[in-house]
């Protein structure tokens, strides 16, 4: 079968190379990827809906609390089953995924991953887990992409801009917003803002949502249309939103990282499953908005409709009090990280991209409010429109989009007469953010390892190139307790190189023996037996960790050192050494490669 398909790839290959020329080819794929993006888009949502619908029989309607607790548990319970005994590998959080396989993998997904999200992903949130279908979308398409480009035999720079293609294809498909997708792919995946990459960008994001509108119609995710016109004398109160959504946003990435980091240290799946299980089946069941993806919540909060928007709980009785009702919407802003964390720690396959929209909505809901009920405005302020600009806010200080967010909300609206009030509050939330969270919550862990891409044209190429590639060794290492006679015999006349790292016992690098540093001595055979190799070596000017050291780093210590060579461990132990000029020759490799 592997075969067939090689042929068939190597006879196609051809008869391109005879009858198109690679961007004619390059427009066909990105139209032909946004289709299969819009196709996925419309499938992961269907079989969402299907299994929410299933679950919402009469007998289940009638104990409807209740049953707020057991979905989800069952809902994870059903995704780990298929993780662990079907797909037997571990599907990983979409975005982040898609991100380090362009950073490290040079474009390529792994086959599972075509289909992975696409089996677990509607189980998960139809089960009313609190995650979004957003991420596990673009991770599928992006994997459709990536396998599709190698079968095509595109280049790297080509398959990175068609997993864009399918980045924005989903996104678009699933909004029906198709320049906030485009944005979405620039902004996220840190591809290049030029004339050759918009062209496959924009043909993939109309392909996806022309196939959406075909198999759904008009039919969208939010449904509101703007009623209240923008006032200049709001302009404070959209400043304080922004400052106000700065604050959810480093509290979202920190409750999430803190919430994965204890799961991580859980090392049962089936422990990590009963935990996070019931743990997010009592939230659920105390707070009945956080089930599922929340956008009939956030469409509900949009037409001020309290009763459906907060659900049945213990407090229902008091909706008509609107300091409860205040009370209610500051919960869901608070609980809602937590539960989408706990989706996530338990096993669950999601994305944050729906629980972001649905705190920001809550947030700027309750912010319009609490002013409106202050007492100290003549004028109230659009509660509609601060809820919409919330979503905003909250987009650009935890995702790092500030212009997605925008113009997201612009699309959704029809209009753009929120320009300026979702300029200022995103503005404000990604600046303010961006000083203490210098990262996304996509790309925070990414960056931690140095394997983050970013717009910066040389930081991409650094991150893009494979250290491991560039080691060299043919290198005659010498013991520490080694003489000068053993340095000529065993060193000098084996080796091509002019200078020899010095190991102990456990193969650690103690320093480095130049030619230089025994040329005085080196032809003076009295003094074979009493000169080691102590008294002879030098420490070597920096040592290259392997497991800690990024790209940047690496460069950095050649600057710093003036060196030209230098060791390299990993878990302590020498592997060989690291030339700058080799380095740099791989560096422009790179360059070449990713800018063709």
């Amino acid at each position: 079968m592997a075969s067939a398909t090689k042929r068939l790839s190597d006879k196609f290959a051809i008869w391109k190379t005879q009858h198109l020329t690679n961007h004619q080819f390059l427009m066909f794929l990105s139209a032909l990827i946004g289709f299969i993006a819009g196709l996925v888009a419309v499938t992961i949502k269907n079989l969402t809906h299907y299994i929410q619908l299933l679950l919402e029989g009469e007998f289940v309607i009638k104990y409807h609390v209740a049953f707020y607790f057991i979905f989800p548990v069952i809902g994870l319970a059903l995704t780990l089953f298929i993780i662990k005994f079907g797909l037997r590998k571990n599907i990983g959080n979409g975005i982040p995924t898609t991100l380090h396989a362009i950073s490290k993998r040079k474009g390529i997904m792994q086959k599972f991953q075509m289909y992975a999200s696409l089996l677990t992903a509607p189980i998960t949130v139809g089960f009313g887990g609190s995650v979004g279908l957003e991420a596990p979308t673009v991770a599928t398409g992006a994997s459709i992409s990536s396998n599709l480009s190698r079968f095509f035999k595109m280049n790297q720079a080509s398959r990175t801009l068609l997993i864009g293609c399918a980045a924005a294809g989903a996104m678009s498909a699933l909004f029906k917003a198709p320049i906030a997708a485009i944005i979405f792919a620039i902004e996220i995946f840190s591809l290049d803002l030029t004339l050759i990459s918009m062209i496959p960008l924009l043909l993939a994001s109309v392909s996806a949502i022309l196939t959406t509108y075909f198999f759904s119609g008009s039919d969208i995710i939010l449904h509101t249309q703007l009623t209240d016109e923008f006032e200049i004398q709001q302009v404070p109160f959209y400043i304080l939103l922004g400052v106000i959504a700065s604050l959810c946003s480093i509290y979202f990435t920190k409750i999430y990282f803190r919430i994965n980091k204890f799961f991580s240290k859980v090392t049962s799946s089936l422990n990590r499953l009963l935990i996070g299980g019931i743990s997010l089946g009592v939230l659920i069941f105390l707070i009945p908005p956080l089930y599922g993806e929340g956008y009939d919540v956030i469409n509900n909060l949009l037409q001020e409709n309290y009763l459906a928007a907060l659900g049945t709980n213990i407090f229902d009785a008091y909706l008509d009090n609107i300091w409860v009702v205040i009370a209610l919407l500051a919960g869901l802003v608070v609980f809602k990280i937590i539960a989408t964390s706990l989706t996530m720690g338990a096993g669950g396959v999601g994305g944050i991209f729906a629980p972001v929209l649905f705190m920001g909505s809550a947030m700027g809901h309750c912010f319009a409010l609490i002013i409106n009920n202050s007492g100290f405005l003549k004028s109230p302020l659009s509660v509609s429109n601060f809820t919409m600009v919330g979503m905003a806010g909250l987009m650009a200080g935890i995702m790092h989009a500030p212009l997605t967010a925008i113009f997201l909300i612009a699309e959704l609206t029809s209009g753009y007469d929120l320009f300026v009030p979702l300029m200022i509050t995103a503005a404000i939330s990604f600046m303010i953010t961006s000083q203490f969270q210098p990262h996304s919550v996509y790309t925070l862990d990414l960056a931690s390892r140095g394997e983050l891409i970013t717009h910066n044209k040389d930081q991409m190429v650094l991150t893009l190139l494979n250290i491991r590639q560039v080691i060299e060794t043919n290198f005659v290492s010498l013991h520490i307790d080694a003489t000068l006679g053993d340095i000529i015999h065993n060193g000098v006349i084996k080796s091509s190189r002019n200078f020899f790292p010095v190991l102990d016992e456990n193969d650690h690098i103690m320093g480095i023996i130049l030619l230089d540093d025994i040329r005085p001595v080196m032809f003076n055979q009295s003094l074979y037996d009493e000169i080691k190799v102590r008294e002879l070596m030098q420490e070597a000017p920096e040592v290259i960790d392997l497991r800690k050291d990024s790209t940047k780093d690496i460069m950095r210590k050649f600057q710093e050192s003036d060196a030209w060579n230098l060791p390299v461990v990993e878990n302590e132990k020498y592997v060989g050494f690291i030339s700058k000029s080799k380095l740099l020759t791989a560096y422009r490799q790179k360059l070449i490669e990713v800018t063709v």
